[in-house]
Formats: C-alpha cells, structure tokens, sequence
C-alpha cells in the first residue's frame, strides 16, 4: 500500500484543462511533488504554487510524436513515480502503453477500450450491445446520408470532441444540414450522432477502475451554468443506478484509471440516460470535497494496489468555480455593473455561493490562483463581450482532432521498433 507520509513525484502532462488544475490542487495538499509539461507557458495549472516545475513541451493535438518523445524524455530522467493523464492524452500512452511499462506507474485501459470510451460514436454502439439506457440515437458517416428518421428537436455530436467541442442543437432538417456542413469544416466528420433532445437535468459522474472493478464513485448537478457546457456551482448527488451503469460499463472494458459519463435525469421521472463519456477523471473537486478522494485512489491505482471501494459520498455538498461564473455571467449578457457585483459575491460567500468553496482557484489554499482569476475578470470588465474568445483559449493542444487520433492509431507502440522513436 501507499505510504501517506511519503510524498511522490507526479508528472501531469498537460496544464490547460481545468481537470488537470484541480488535481493539482488535491495532490499539493496531500504533500506530493507536482510537474507538469504544456506547449502554453501560460496555461492554467502553472499558476499554482503546488506545481514544482514546468516544462515547456510540443503540442499533443499538432505533434503526438514529439510530445511523446518529449513525456518520454521526462520519464526516462528517473525524475517521477507516477504518470498522472488528466485529459486526452491518455488515448496516446494507451496506444503506447507497453512501451510505459516498468518505467513509470500509470493506471491505463487498453488501446481498444480507451478508443470505444473516447468515440462518441463507439460509447453509442456499446451502450446499445450493454443495454443500458441513452436517447433515441442515429450515427451518420456522412453529410449525404438519408436523414429522414431525425426528430427534433435534437442534438448533433461529432464522434470527437470535448468541452461541447462539436455540439449543436438543431430544430429541423436546415439546421441538421448546417450543423453537419459545420462539423465536416473543422474536419471532425468522422461519425456523427444525432440524438433526440430530451426534457430534463444534465448530471455528471466520476469513477475510478482497477481491473474492471469500480473503488470509487461521484456524482453532482449543475446548480448554476458556466460556459461552454460547464459548471459555475455544482451539488454532489446520490445516484446508485448511475453507478450500476459504470460498474457494468467499466467491467465489459476491462477499464483501468478514470472514467467519467455525462447523463440526463429526464423530467418525466424516468432512468437516467446517459450521452456522453470522458475516459478520464474530470474537474475531481466536488469530489474530493464530498470525502471521495479520486485522485488519491487513482495515484494507488496507477501505483499498481487493487485498493478498497470509497466509502459513499456526502450528499449535497456545493462547489464552485469563480471563473466559469464570471465567464458564464458575461456569456449571458451581464454588465460590467453585474460582473463586478457577481464578483463581490464570490469574495463574500454571499447569496448562491454561501455554502460553497471554491474549486478551481482556491485562493485560501493557493494565492497564486489569483493570477488568472484577477486578469479574467480584468478583460471582463474591459469587455463583457470577450467572454466567449476568453472561454475558446482553454480549447488549447491537450485536445485532439481526428487528424491527431488517426496519427495515433498509426502509432507503432513496439519500444524498439525504429518507428517508435
């Protein structure tokens, strides 16, 4: 078992996400040494005192080989214990994941089952063979193809994408047809799901797999929206057929590491129906504030323990992210007036933010967090309308495209093939 009183050495490879920022937050608090590489030596993570060192390193989604080579380079430095993905780049060391092997400690499923998580399109497919609940759901591999059994409104998703990346809500056959031109532009018309829209909440959940078997598990609600599809307060929530859903889930992909689902608890009171999957933990604070620490378990994972389930969360305990409040507010319309008022809020723990601490940012922990925090609300105050351009700069190289994945795929993962280099 893991020594709690002996601090590891924890590479995580990317700085951009929000995922990774609050992991950062979890692993410095429990006394680890933390680096992280990113081609942006602006990213969000550097901007916290729990991060020892950066390193500067190529895209993943421009140059997958050269930030391999890089991460590998890193590794082979004898300088970390544990290998920590936070966000897409886990697909890459999945593919190469022999070439990892007794070299670093990371908790990785195989190639095949990371892709099937990652694919919308895939994730779609095995839910049908599981029989576990979605909405109704079509999978196009064209703009041409016959769309006449469409309902709308309804929901279309490029096969790859995250952080609503390649999302858009339609209402008849003009809108479908724009949306699909607009998917094939960026280049993501691989497959493309359309889904019927239905009533309800949008709910998220986290696990972490050894093996197949679940040992830990949370869920929360959006209580106020952000931007771009996230979370400015969350609550955690109890969901057990959510979890029934992961374990069975979890356990036909053998998974190992962090796995996470999107799903919506529809209106007319029926089972929740899952839309979408990160195969990877995602913004893990609600978590960890509710007692379910996932970062934890997921470093004993990658370390190679088969740990113990966690205990059950708290139920109801909120979390919030100031930026994504900030960000959201101006998205919507707020003033300068509302903005710096929202803010004020924010400091005082006032109105929604009451019973809530922050998880993005936590200055009481990490003053240097205010950095990004203070120069977001600047540009917001300069201009409310920037909000949308400001939320796109997080969509940085940790994110792949098809172009990227399909570099991947065509990976040698043999360590001594000339190829591999």
């Amino acid at each position: 078992m893991t020594d709690p009183a002996k601090p590891l050495r924890i590479l995580i490879p990317e700085g951009s996400s929000t995922s990774a920022r609050e992991a950062i937050t979890i692993l410095g608090l429990a006394g680890h040494h933390v680096e992280i590489c990113d081609p942006s030596p602006w990213c969000l993570s550097r901007y916290s005192r729990f991060v020892r060192r950066f390193h500067r390193c190529p895209g993943l989604r421009t140059d997958p080989a050269g930030f391999l080579a890089f991460v590998e380079g890193l590794i082979d430095s004898g300088s970390f214990d544990v290998l920590l993905p936070t966000h897409e780049q886990g697909l890459l060391f999945a593919k190469v994941r022999g070439r990892l092997e007794g070299r670093i400690a990371v908790a990785l499923p195989s190639f095949e089952s990371y892709r099937t998580a990652h694919s919308k399109a895939g994730f779609s497919r095995l839910l049908d063979r599981l029989d576990l609940p979605q909405p109704p759901t079509r999978i196009l591999k064209s703009q041409s193809e016959p769309r006449g059994a469409t309902h709308f409104p309804a929901v279309v998703k490029a096969s790859v994408g995250t952080a609503s990346r390649g999302i858009h809500f339609v209402h008849n056959e003009s809108e479908l047809a724009s949306a699909l031109h607009a998917i094939d532009a960026s280049g993501n018309l691989d497959e493309v799901l359309v889904q019927d829209l239905v009533a309800g909440t949008t709910e998220k959940a986290q696990s972490v797999f050894s093996s197949g078997r679940l040992v830990g598990f949370h869920a929360f609600r959006q209580v106020a929206p952000g931007i771009g599809g996230g979370e400015a307060i969350k609550q955690g929530v109890h969901r057990p057929v959510v979890r029934s859903y992961l374990e069975k889930f979890g356990a036909e992909l053998d998974w190992h590491g962090g796995l996470s689902v999107d799903y919506i608890v529809p209106d007319n009171g029926g089972a929740p129906l899952l839309i979408d999957c990160n195969p990877r933990l995602v913004e893990p604070s609600n978590a960890w504030a509710s007692g379910t620490d996932l970062v934890g378990q997921l470093v004993r994972v990658s370390l190679g323990e088969t740990p113990a389930p966690l205990p059950e969360s708290r139920d109801g305990v909120l979390t919030h992210l100031a930026m994504q409040a900030l960000l959201g507010l101006a998205a919507r319309g707020g003033s300068r007036v509302a903005i710096a008022r929202e803010f004020g809020r924010i400091l005082d723990h006032s109105g929604p933010y009451a019973a809530s601490t922050e998880e993005l940012t936590p200055l009481a922990h990490d003053r240097l967090a205010a950095v990004p925090l203070l120069t977001t609300l600047a540009l917001l105050l300069a201009s409310p309308s920037s909000a949308a351009r400001l939320a796109r700069g997080g969509f940085g190289e940790h994110l792949l495209d098809v172009r990227s994945i399909r570099e991947i795929e065509k990976m040698n993962p043999s360590p001594h093939s000339p190829s591999s280099s």
